[in-house]
């Protein structure tokens, strides 16, 4: 069964984007406070391809996840850099495929939340990768989370749908 065509809940994607990996996370609103956890995980490519075909193969994943989950909302991590950060260009490109997958295959622009701002819905602004986990374990009742970029995904998710919900923009 395809969630989003079930009564009226909301499905979105959370996006923590990367070039080396990108975490993605899917919850569905059912209404409740707290949404559910649909599935989470996180796209790879090999750092001996070049940053084309990185993209490609980020590119193809994004799309049979869409077409999959048919989201109706996409959140967005938009990353901060500073001057040192090597990686920056790599992840804006992805940034870019993001954008351009959820426009073409589902006509969605995503949300993009910074990093301080996607944390403030879990309550602490400033938490570290391993309380983000923490945080996002209680609020799902996980007994297990592997702590990688999947988790941010799940909670930038979490912020987007919450703020949608809310209507905070």
């Amino acid at each position: 069964m395809n969630i989003s065509n079930a009564t009226n809940y909301k499905t979105w994607l959370g996006i923590d984007p990367g070039l080396a990996i990108l975490g993605w996370a899917i919850l569905q609103d059912l209404g409740s406070n707290s949404p559910c956890l649909v599935d989470y995980g996180t796209i790879e490519t090999p750092k001996d391809l070049s940053t084309a075909r990185r993209l490609v193969e980020i590119e193809k994943d994004l799309i049979c996840l869409v077409r999959e989950f048919q989201p109706d909302g996409i959140a967005v991590e938009m990353p901060f850099f500073s001057r040192e950060i090597k990686a920056a260009g790599g992840v804006i490109q992805a940034l870019g495929i993001v954008s351009l997958v959820s426009y073409r295959e589902i006509n969605i622009e995503p949300i993009f939340l910074h990093q301080s701002s996607w944390k403030c819905h879990l309550g602490n602004g400033r938490a570290n990768k391993q309380e983000v986990g923490e945080m996002v374990k209680r609020l799902f009742d996980l007994e297990k989370l592997p702590i990688n970029d999947s988790v941010d995904a799940i909670a930038i998710a979490y912020a987007g749908l919450s703020g949608v919900r809310n209507e905070i923009h």
